[in-house]
């Protein structure tokens, strides 16, 4: 674990475990104008890592009135080589500046060199990678001077070299770093389906009190010969499946913040506010007085 004695866990104004949407700057205004009963917001830091202009200044001002979470998909900690330090210290200006209940990040690579890629890459699990995301993290925590979460990644392949399975990768991260997980139950969903694993076995095998966050999106379905692949594209509601799943999530975790996550083919607010809706009632149904505050040490 890092040597870093301070780093606190979370914001003075932490994330409820209740369900969450992410922002969108077609619902900003209507957001503004209505202030929805919606319990918290997470935001994409690139988006919002400007000195100034109107898309900081509209996330100050709903942060006057909800908790927010910082979502990073640009520090690449499962790249080989260093991380960015440059974006790094903008993060950190963002969190200093919004002082956001969660932050958190993706198990993938997305850069080479000076080359960026405009996607969330998977990383093989051995000893060798865990090496490598143990010190990034460790390094982004200390940075920042608080605790993370990691997301696990959706996958379309897996590696020969690997070593353990993906839980066991993401619990042994989390125990040598203090970090906490992001559990994405779609992710899970989707990378089950893609490489014919048992998602509830994954969720057995991955330590459940370690999860601070789950996340919630669609997913599509794409004939690929005589098989179906499941595309990770955040565009449509969540399915029936990953809800079961989220239950079944739920019953090891607990209450703990819930996003639904819907980047792209951007419904109307209200679409959004339903599936929260709908994710609320799972967790009520799990913890009927709705839960704890995200904390940790």
């Amino acid at each position: 674990m890092s040597t870093y004695c301070s780093r606190q866990g979370f914001a003075s104004d932490p994330i409820p475990a209740r369900a969450g949407i992410g922002l969108k700057f077609e619902h900003i205004r209507e957001i503004l104008e209505t202030m929805p009963p919606v319990a918290w917001f997470e935001v994409h830091a690139e988006n919002y890592m400007s000195a100034g202009g109107p898309s900081i200044q509209a996330l100050e001002n709903i942060r006057r009135h909800y908790p927010i979470s910082v979502h990073g998909v640009g520090l690449s900690i499962g790249s080989a080589g260093l991380l960015d330090k440059a974006h790094l210290r903008r993060l950190k200006r963002l969190v200093e500046r919004t002082e956001p209940g969660l932050v958190s990040e993706h198990l993938a690579w997305c850069t080479s060199g000076s080359v960026f890629l405009n996607d969330l890459l998977p990383l093989p699990y051995d000893e060798k990678s865990l090496a490598t995301v143990v010190a990034h993290v460790n390094e982004i925590q200390d940075t920042l001077g608080r605790v993370i979460l990691i997301e696990n990644p959706s996958l379309y392949i897996s590696f020969l070299r690997s070593e353990m399975t993906e839980p066991a990768f993401l619990n042994e991260m989390a125990r040598r770093t203090g970090c906490g997980i992001l559990l994405d139950v779609n992710n899970v969903f989707v990378s089950a389906s893609n490489l014919a694993f048992d998602p509830n076995a994954y969720l057995r095998e991955l330590d459940m009190g370690l999860v601070r966050e789950i996340h919630l999106a669609g997913h599509h379905a794409r004939p690929l010969g005589s098989q179906v692949i499941r595309i990770d594209d955040h565009g449509s509601p969540v399915s029936d499946d990953v809800w079961d799943l989220y239950a079944a999530a739920l019953q090891g975790t607990g209450a703990v913040p819930t996003l639904i996550e819907w980047d792209t083919n951007i419904p109307a607010l209200a679409t959004l506010l339903a599936e929260a809706d709908r994710a609320q009632r799972a967790i009520s149904n799990r913890s009927p007085d709705g839960g704890h505050h995200a904390t940790a040490a």
